[in-house]
């Protein structure tokens, strides 16, 4: 029986210092371990970064701006050593260290896309602080009405900075990839995410945003009015569904 327990016990040591399950929380919930995985500083948005392929290192850093240099690499590390993160090397002519997600990573866009629509719900939400490219496209996926959006096939490229994405919209889905697709029904180009965040989200226009349009202007309404944000929730207390 002590031989057992010993052998237990020395069993629950080696699983300790190998997994990351239970260095935080001491918990068997899946959503403990999740956050143990991805919740320390930075770690979601380093995934967020990557949902649309592969980055430099320069690249994370450069649209994290208030992440150091050494919070990055810990971070990647630690998401590289929990299979969140695969490093590659960048093809010819410029051969480069590039940072991507395995499939399990890529696996996690429907957690993001819910914390940021639910969170955006909050009346203390700040949709003037800074975005990155990579968020706002992601926001466009999250924020879609899919209902609304059947029926449309539609292929739509965004240059933001030196970023470009293109989506295709079909039947209700809209994946997005990197790079600018030759024929595009819609091409929306802005200097950085935020004057198109007020357009898509802020019933601004594209021009009092300085955000350049092209294609037909009827298109281009339709396609704005499938996103929206999530209506801001009153702090107030509330009966689940259901309750008396």
């Amino acid at each position: 029986m002590r031989l057992q327990k010993a052998t237990m016990k020395k069993q629950k040591v080696t699983l300790s210092a190998k997994s990351p399950h239970g260095r935080w929380y001491a918990d068997a919930c899946g959503t403990a371990f999740g956050l143990e995985l991805l919740g320390e500083r930075w770690a979601m948005l380093i995934v967020r970064e990557l949902m649309f392929g592969p980055r430099r290192f320069s690249g994370i850093r450069a649209d994290l701006p208030g992440i150091s240099a050494k919070v990055l690499t810990e971070r990647l590390a630690g998401l590289e050593a929990n299979g969140v993160v695969v490093r590659s090397t960048a093809p010819e002519p410029a051969p480069a260290q590039l940072y991507g997600l395995t499939e399990w990573g890529y696996a996690a866009e429907p957690i993001l896309q819910e914390i940021g629509r639910w969170a955006a719900a909050s009346p203390l939400h700040d949709p003037t602080l800074p975005l990155s490219p990579v968020s706002f496209m992601l926001s466009l996926r999250t924020m879609l009405d899919k209902a609304a959006a059947r029926g449309t096939s539609l292929v739509i490229v965004f240059e933001i900075g030196t970023a470009q994405f293109t989506a295709r919209m079909e039947d209700g889905a809209m994946p997005v990839e990197r790079g600018a697709a030759e024929r595009a029904g819609l091409r929306f180009k802005a200097q950085a995410a935020p004057p198109l965040a007020a357009v898509f989200y802020g019933d601004v226009a594209p021009e009092a945003a300085g955000v350049e349009v092209f294609g037909d202007a009827a298109q281009c309404r339709d396609f704005i009015a499938l996103f929206n944000l999530p209506k801001a929730q009153a702090n107030v207390a509330c009966p689940r569904p259901g309750e008396d």
